[in-house]
Formats: C-alpha cells, structure tokens, sequence
C-alpha cells in the first residue's frame, strides 16, 4: 500500500476536528462521542490482529460521518464526505477505496444483507461499532435515539420482528424494546474477532438481566 504523505499523527488529528465539526450538534446516540468510543474498540481489538493501523483508524473515525437515518435513507452521502475530506489529507487512493468499503458495509441493516466486501479492517470496525451497540452504553443509546423519533419505549401488542429485510428494517417505527430482539441481542453471535466476541459475551449479559428487569418493573413484580 502506497504511503500517506501525512504521518499517523498528524492525520488522525485531522479526521478528528473533521469528524467533531461534522456531527456537531448530531444525536446523542450517533455523535462524535460515538465515533471516538469506536475509534479506541477498534484500536484496542486491532492489536489481536493482521488489520492495517491506519485504514482501522481512519474507517472507525468516518464510519458513521452521516449516517443514512438522519439524511433520508441516503446512504451515498457518508462514503462522498470520508472521501472528499481523505483526498485533502494526501491519502492513498487504495487506502481512500478500503475506507469506503469499509463504511458502505459496517452497518447492520436488519443482520439479514448479505455481504460482498470482506476485510480483517472492516471485521475489527464492525465489531468496535456493535460493541457500542451494546451493554450499558447500548441500552442508553437505543433509548435516547427512540426518545428522538418519539417512540413507544414498550408496547406488548406489537412483538418483534426477525425477518425484516434491510428496507423495512430502516423504515421501522416499532417500540424501543423490540429493538433489542431485532438487532441488539442479535450481535454477540454476529462477532467477527476474538477480542470482539470477548467483550460482547459480558455486555450480553448485562442487557439480558436488564430486560428481566424492565419486565418484572412493568408487570408490577418489583
């Protein structure tokens, strides 16, 4: 892979203010917090890895530079932002090309899309980004970005659907709580990395026993 005429440093310092002044103002749930959260995962399970530092790094910090659900479903407008801003930092074409892929493919889409991009960077993005889909930090943002499309938190008359297809799945308006049966609960088993599979099992688990509880407290039982 060619070399990038910035050094590591100096470009993440870069894609950072980029990122920053992009999502300012952006959900609670799809912010830069968000990004930088992911950012750190998947440094952190790229050291397990054969992943290449920099596209890791880069593909984490763009990943969701504008996410489709707050831009009409559009879902050319992310991959055209990460690669204007990368070709004025010098970078690489082959390296720009495997950060697009990387953000066309991580998101989850209902679980049922099938694949045609596959790469150790984006398995270690993908990971990072479901890890902070789930556990504690999970369970607030699930709740916060259903508090902004004014959602139902619970309603037992509507039950989860696992069969959605991409399309129904963006455009589903159900209860918070199914939510976790549609994608949540999902990803533990979806974990593409050893590390990533690690750190899911316990986060798993912790929203397994928050769910008890939400149903104990809105059936009367505590």
């Amino acid at each position: 892979m060619p070399k990038n005429t910035l050094p590591f440093d100096v470009l993440i310092t870069n894609t950072t203010a980029f990122v920053k002044q992009e999502l300012n103002g952006a959900e609670g749930g799809h912010d830069w917090f968000h990004m930088e959260r992911v950012y750190k995962n998947a440094l952190l399970i790229s050291e397990n890895e054969n992943a290449n530092k920099t596209i890791v790094a880069l593909g984490a910090l763009l990943h969701d530079i504008a996410d489709s659900k707050f831009h009409q479903g559009d879902e050319s407008i992310g991959p055209r932002k990460a690669k204007a801003f990368l070709q004025t930092q010098g970078v690489s074409q082959d390296a720009i090309t495997q950060v697009i892929k990387i953000i066309e493919n991580v998101s989850f889409k209902g679980g049922n899309t099938i694949k045609t991009f596959h790469s150790k960077e984006l398995e270690v993005i993908q990971d990072a980004d479901r890890l902070d889909a789930i556990g504690a930090i999970g369970i607030a943002r699930t709740f916060n970005y259903g508090g902004f499309k004014n959602r139902a938190i619970y309603d037992p008359s509507i039950k989860p659907d696992l069969n959605m297809s991409a399309a129904q799945y963006k455009a589903s308006k159900a209860p918070t709580i199914n939510h976790f049966y549609e994608k949540l609960l999902l990803l533990k088993d979806k974990m593409n990395t050893v590390s990533g599979k690690k750190i899911a099992q316990e986060r798993h688990e912790f929203m397994e026993k928050f769910l008890e509880q939400f149903y104990q407290e809105w059936s009367g039982e505590k």
